[in-house]
């Protein structure tokens, strides 16, 4: 490709929203040039302690990250860096490799040909969170390799201006560079948004986009160069004209936000004064400072599962006391909702923590209750510690995919049997916690009524409740043009939820996608939900609109979206009411 050429846009991963236009910082990738050598009997116990020595300085460039993470991050994302100590630590990784080099291997091709074995083998899985988990591993061999050739990376420290960085790839320490060193954004060939680094750089907030296969070949540094995060694009070498375009664009985006900031302390009520709750979803403690600023009243939807990620053994009773307890403490006056643990049966397989047998659709196999109700030891010590957590904050408890009202009172057999325990104990909870559930799962939607009953709340789940309704897999790239929340089946669906909660007397929330999306918020208005739970970023928008309409205009606009037959007819009532214009 020739940057001779003007305006040339690649499309990547939309990783990190935001918009950066500066000039590249070319992060270029270590190529090592790895020969097969036959290392003589005598010389082996010296290769074996070169190894040594190259491990033990990984771990202690490792450990530095860690705190470095740490510093700027917190203790939960500090956590990668942990995964790549015990990549490092792994036992029969080491152990092949020192085999291999008693077999008269160099030690650098011991390592090369023993990790990429591994690395080759996440391919084969599905869940794309474990798949990227390879580029963890990556990373450690290209740590190794670099140590015991005596090559060091280019570091990030070296930039001394705003700059956008472009390389292959970008390890969690380097994303935490890059904010040290005032980089305003980056781009990389490979990564996806479950990937560590897109996860770091939505933390910090910094614009990115990833998977874009090609940018570090083609980009030349010093070059100008535009990040756009919203779309998930990257434009090399663009023309005044598209650069003046982008920062009208910036200069609109910075004054929307300082508009919205205004609405922090105000309630999400309409113009005619009805009041509805919008609250966050968050993964980890070291969100809630977001969750605040934004202006939240609450948490809908701590997502607990984290707490399983990039370990090798169960969170014990305590973790969960202590995690919970401290979001809980931290949000007061407002309250939490812990939905017990959403993890499938292939993700526990990779992790090790159970001795499982891969699934052919472990999406809708032994997962969320599902497993908590087969290894209840799991569920158990998770119900204690948000029990023991209750004493000290407004927590309130969500079962995941619940499909029926027999695991629901299962589930409620084990909580009460642990609440049993605990009073024998005189460990003090709150003896009044509101148990709910995710309407995710179409038969939980249709007996909504029933399940209503038996529950002080109810949270939609709509990523899943879309997915499963309208069999469309929303990651294959084939039919996600079929992910549509405003399918007839979808909206019906929701409007009887949302009326099954009302007509018991409960509360109804919506924790999905759709909740978050301002084009559905008039909609979901009219429709009578209760609760919004947004990621915390979503939360000044989403009040914009609320704070804009009435609540009698959204009624009457539901009625007549949901009288629809089909997605044209529904479109058609949308775009007369504008309700992109809104927002």
């Amino acid at each position: 490709m020739s940057l001779s050429k003007k305006n040339i846009i690649l499309k990547g991963v939309a990783a990190s929203p935001g918009i950066a236009i500066g000039k590249v910082f070319l992060l270029e990738d270590d190529e090592y040039c790895l020969i097969h050598k036959e290392i003589p009997k005598n010389a082996r116990a010296a290769e074996l302690k070169r190894l040594d020595e190259a491990i033990e300085k990984t771990r202690a460039e490792l450990k530095t990250t860690y705190q470095k993470i740490n510093s700027v991050l917190g203790e939960n994302y500090a956590k990668i860096a942990d995964v790549h100590i015990m990549i490092l630590d792994d036992p029969v990784m080491k152990k092949d490799v020192v085999k291999m080099v008693d077999d008269g291997v160099n030690a650098e091709y011991a390592v090369f040909k023993v990790l990429d074995k591994i690395i080759r083998s996440f391919d084969a899985i599905e869940d794309d969170y474990f798949r990227e988990r390879k580029q963890d591993i990556q990373d450690v061999t290209k740590k190794i390799l670099g140590n015991l050739l005596g090559k060091e990376k280019k570091p990030l420290s070296k930039i001394d201006k705003e700059s956008i960085v472009v390389s292959h790839n970008l390890t969690p320490a380097d994303t935490v560079a890059i904010r040290e060193n005032f980089v305003k954004a980056f781009a990389t060939d490979i990564g996806g948004k479950t990937s560590h680094t897109a996860i770091v750089a939505q933390s910090l907030e910094i614009p990115a986009v990833v998977g874009l296969r090609s940018i570090s070949a083609n980009a030349l540094s010093g070059s100008v160069i535009i990040v756009d995060g919203n779309q998930g694009i990257v434009i090399l070498n663009p023309t005044e004209e598209t650069i003046a375009n982008y920062k009208r664009e910036l200069d609109i985006q910075s004054a929307k936000s300082k508009e919205l900031a205004k609405l922090k302390d105000m309630p999400a009520e309409t113009v005619d004064k009805h009041t509805v709750q919008l609250l966050a979803n968050i993964d980890n403690a070291d969100e809630v400072k977001s969750v605040i600023n934004n202006g939240a009243s609450g948490i809908g939807l701590y997502r607990s599962e984290f707490m399983f990620f990039n370990r090798s053994a169960m969170p014990s009773e305590e973790e969960h006391y202590q995690s919970y307890m401290k979001v809980s403490k931290m949000m007061m006056p407002y309250g939490v909702i812990v939905r017990s643990i959403d993890l499938g049966g292939d993700k526990l397989t990779n992790l090790g923590f159970l001795s499982m047998e891969r699934e052919q659709n472990p999406f809708m196999g032994l997962r969320a209750i599902r497993l908590c109700l087969k290894y209840p030891e799991i569920f158990i010590d998770q119900l204690r510690g948000i029990l023991r957590a209750s004493s000290e904050g407004k927590i309130r408890l969500m079962y995941p995919m619940i499909s029926g009202v027999e695991e629901l009172r299962e589930a409620n057999k084990i909580l009460e049997k642990v609440k049993k325990n605990l009073r024998s104990e005189n460990i003090k909870f709150d003896e009044n916690i509101e148990v709910g559930a995710m309407i995710e799962v179409p038969s939980a939607a249709i007996i909504a009524d029933v399940l209503a009953k038996e529950l002080d709340f109810i949270s939609i789940g709509t990523n899943d409740l879309i997915q499963y309704t309208l069999a469309v897999d929303r990651v294959n790239e084939n039919v996600t043009h079929l992910y549509d929340p405003s399918h007839p089946a979808i909206l019906r669906l929701i409007k009887r939820i949302i009326d099954a909660g009302h007509e018991a007397g409960i509360d109804v929330g919506m924790c999905g996608e759709m909740a978050g999306d301002p084009y559905y918020t008039m909609l979901l208005l009219g429709m009578g939900l209760d609760e919004f739970s947004v990621s915390p970023a979503q939360i000044p928008k989403i009040k914009k609109i609320i704070r804009s309409v009435s609540y009698e205009e959204s009624k009457m606009a539901a009625e007549q979206i949901l009288k629809c037959e089909d997605k044209e007819s529904i479109s058609k009532i949308m775009k007369r009411l504008k309700f992109k214009e809104r927002y």
